[in-house]
């Protein structure tokens, strides 16, 4: 029974990894209303999320390659600092500092006080409302070479928010890259990207930190495996879909679909159908 709630926890973080709706809000909420009414907790999600990080590096691959090839070359001056490709190697990095310093830092709140459904149900809809504005509202003119370094700390900023269920990785930093005037699809490739050192690096530390227990999480080291290659497979099939849909599609339907979600969380909440944190 537990391999198959891992397969729909697997099906869940590659549906939801990549669309702005917060998958580790999803797994957290999925998780009650599977038999085991188990919080899968942030370790199981974190391991997950490789999966669907994996997915990332297989779609941009070529782009990835192209990045760190431009990067090095710059490091020994093979490369001008200033070529776009080089250039785009240290916004990654820059961005992923803010997310990596408040993930240490926070690891006691990440595993209990941010996992609250009514905090979770709160942010999934205050978000949602945030990602319109800046959607509907928010220049369409710029590339990714006209990305500069404040905004991509400004940005990561933004995606350290994120440790909170419910905001979003991908809805945080391209509701900050559309507040900058960032094409859909140029803000979706940044997400992506600069996701994928701190998607990589909390999960190597999860996985690390699962290591030193018996079991990580309530569904064991089988079901982690199996999840994450689930939502590796499902995942890489989504994270396409999502950058044809955003050459002419709108954040609309994801933004709907957050504040309805976080009112039907809360309404579930507020009937005991569902408690605040797992077990209570």
């Amino acid at each position: 029974m537990h391999i198959i709630e891992a397969i729909i926890l697997g099906l869940v973080q590659g549906l939801t990894e990549f669309l702005p709706i917060s998958s580790s809000a999803h797994i957290r909420v999925v998780g009650e209303f599977l038999p085991s009414q188990a919080d899968p907790g942030a370790t199981f999600t974190a391991i997950t999320q490789i999966g669907t990080e994996i997915a990332v590096l297989v779609y941009f691959w070529s782009k990835i390659v192209t990045i760190i090839g431009r990067w090095a070359g710059s490091l020994v001056g093979r490369v001008p600092r200033n070529d776009p490709d080089a250039r785009m190697g240290w916004l990654v990095i820059v961005a992923s500092v803010p997310i990596g310093i408040l993930g240490f830092a926070l690891q006691d709140y990440i595993r209990d006080v941010f996992r609250n459904l009514w905090l979770v149900a709160a942010v999934l809809i205050v978000f949602g409302l945030i990602l319109g504005a800046a959607d509907r509202y928010g220049a369409r003119r710029a590339e990714m070479d006209d990305v500069t370094y404040p905004q991509g700390i400004t940005i990561g900023v933004a995606q350290a928010l994120a440790l909170v269920p419910g905001v979003s990785r991908s809805g945080a930093t391209t509701t900050a890259a559309r507040l900058f005037g960032f094409k859909r699809t140029t803000a979706a490739e940044f997400s992506f990207l600069m996701a994928i050192p701190a998607v990589l690096g909390s999960g190597l530390f999860e996985l690390v930190h699962g290591l030193g227990e018996a079991e990580p999480g309530p569904y064991g080291w089988s079901g982690v495996i199996v999840a994450t290659v689930v939502a590796f497979l499902v995942g890489w099939v989504v994270v396409a879909y999502l950058m044809r849909y955003l050459e002419h599609g709108s954040f609309m339907p994801f933004v709907i679909y957050r504040i309805l979600l976080g009112i039907a969380i809360m309404v579930m909440l507020g009937f005991g159908v569902l408690t605040p944190f797992a077990g209570a």
